[in-house]
């Protein structure tokens, strides 16, 4: 690779002269060299006499496929950042490049603009100075027991590029730490970090969030607002729970990712984004797009490059390393220099299950370090739950695969004619448990009510009733305050 001084130069590979002379054009007009090459022999001689910085080459070539290019940079190790031009609707083969090591794809007709975009992305790397070995995020992913090498290893590769990343593992492995990392260790860690809840946010303002809407685009609108992917943009967007958006967000999110523009509610006219994206879940997408709930065209384009994060359970030779470093944090909360766990704490903690993974082993150690009479925390300190010492099988074994008690005789039979209710409570004497607390939820729900209604009706009131400056006010965005005060009945006034 040319040192940081020498001009930037760059190979376009196209066999339409015509289209090779307008990228080419528009690289010169940017300050950078530009070679040329109309078939895959052309570009392989210009490869064996330059270095480039990046090479754009299209997929369709006379001789042969623009990944026979891809290929052969890989097995020489070489430096180029290759961004893949394909034509319109060739989802499969965009995959593909991106697989083999692609750092971007573009999607004929290209738009000059995201050309320029796209290449200037790539040559992030260049006036940076070389990338640390580690990150913020990738120490506080403590481990070193093989499946998490194997994950740390896995983040440096795929932050080379721009391929979209997901991040499977059960609830409390670490998804979103991982999210952070490979943020941190691509050349887009200078730029915004936008973590997403998908589950957090109402179905009917999940377009708004996502895409942003401009100023009168509806009644409440009193200003625009930018959605995530303007927010993340220059930097990494992580959709957490991507499992949960419904089917008709998904196919709003599936156009963005594969076009690369967002359409903000009120607008006409589509934006160019500049994210990497990334996204995680704890369900299995395969068996949702085969139930039909998720679309498989979204998944394949999501799921370019798998991390799947390993179970804690899976890695107990970790867990030393994790109980020292969540002891220092808890430490320095409670202000406790001297906690520490005991060698019979520790070998109880070998013993469990960890359906909950590292965040149920941090609540553990939290509720330990309160109950424990002195700074040495005993295995007596522990005492987990019963749902909390099994695994997700011996789980859903007590939940409802045990096996059918004994019929008892007639000796054993109860005196009166009962159907076993609540906790083996006669059915006469459950019911009336039951509504109880069935009142008791609702009497709890409308007390809750109240206190956001009267919150509601106090901000309107101090900002004359003003939608935004309340929302503002109440930390919401005006679309969220509107569905509140429609959800309470007060939207009339």
């Amino acid at each position: 690779m040319p040192d940081n001084t020498s001009p930037i130069r760059m190979l376009v590979v196209d066999d339409e002269p015509d289209l090779r002379e307008l990228y080419v054009l528009t690289l010169l007009r940017e300050g950078w060299q530009a070679d040329e090459a109309g078939s895959v022999a052309q570009a392989l001689q210009c490869l064996a006499r330059h270095e480039y910085e990046v090479a754009i080459v299209d997929m369709r070539l006379p001789d042969g496929e623009g990944t026979d290019i891809l290929a052969w940079a890989q097995t020489q190790r070489r430096a180029e950042r290759i961004i893949m031009a394909t034509a319109y609707g060739s989802a499969a083969s965009a995959v593909q490049a991106l697989k083999l090591g692609a750092y971007d794809y573009l999607t004929k007709p290209v738009e000059l603009s995201q050309l320029r975009q796209v290449v200037r992305s790539a040559l992030g790397h260049r006036d940076a100075p070389p990338p640390l070995p580690t990150t913020a995020a990738l120490q506080a992913m403590v481990g070193e027991s093989s499946p998490m090498l194997a994950v740390k290893q896995t983040l440096r590769r795929c932050a080379r590029g721009m391929a979209p990343v997901l991040i499977q593992g059960e609830s409390g492995t670490g998804k979103e730490l991982a999210a952070r990392a490979l943020h941190e260790l691509s050349n887009r860690a200078g730029g915004p970090f936008v973590a997403v809840n998908c589950s957090a946010i109402p179905e009917h303002l999940l377009e708004a969030e996502f895409f942003g809407y401009r100023k009168g685009a509806f009644t409440g609108a009193t200003s625009a607002h930018e959605g995530f992917f303007a927010a993340a943009a220059g930097g990494t967007l992580f959709l957490d729970e991507i499992g949960e958006l419904p089917l008709s967000m998904q196919a709003k999110l599936l156009r963005a990712v594969q076009e690369r523009k967002v359409r903000a509610i009120g607008e006409t006219a589509e934006t160019p984004v500049d994210v990497r994206l990334v996204s995680a879940t704890h369900r299995d997408l395969q068996r949702c797009v085969s139930e039909g709930s998720f679309r498989q065209d979204l998944y394949y384009r999501l799921n370019v490059i798998a991390v799947t994060m390993p179970p804690l359970r899976e890695r107990l030779d970790d867990l030393p390393l994790l109980v020292e470093a969540l002891l220092a944090r808890i430490r320095h909360e409670h202000e406790r220099p001297g906690l520490r766990l005991d060698h019979a704490a520790l070998h109880r903690l070998r013993g469990l299950g960890f359906a909950g993974n590292v965040r149920e082993l941090e609540n553990l150690l939290h509720r330990a370090a309160t109950m424990a009479a002195s700074d040495l925390i005993g295995a007596q300190d522990l005492e987990p739950d019963a749902d909390r010492t099994a695994s997700p099988a011996q789980a859903g074994a007590q939940a409802g695969m045990q096996a059918p008690a004994q019929e008892p005789t007639p000796s054993q039979a109860p005196a009166q004619d009962a159907t076993p209710g609540l906790e083996g409570q006669p059915q006469a004497l459950a019911m009336p448990q039951a509504a109880a607390q069935d009142e008791e939820i609702e009497a709890l729900a409308s007390c809750l009510d109240d206190i956001e209604s009267e919150s509601l009706r106090q901000a309107l009131l101090d900002s004359d009733g003003d939608l935004e400056a309340a929302a503002r006010l109440l930390g919401l965005l005006p679309l969220q305050l509107q569905w509140r005060l429609r959800r309470l009945r007060l939207d009339g006034r």
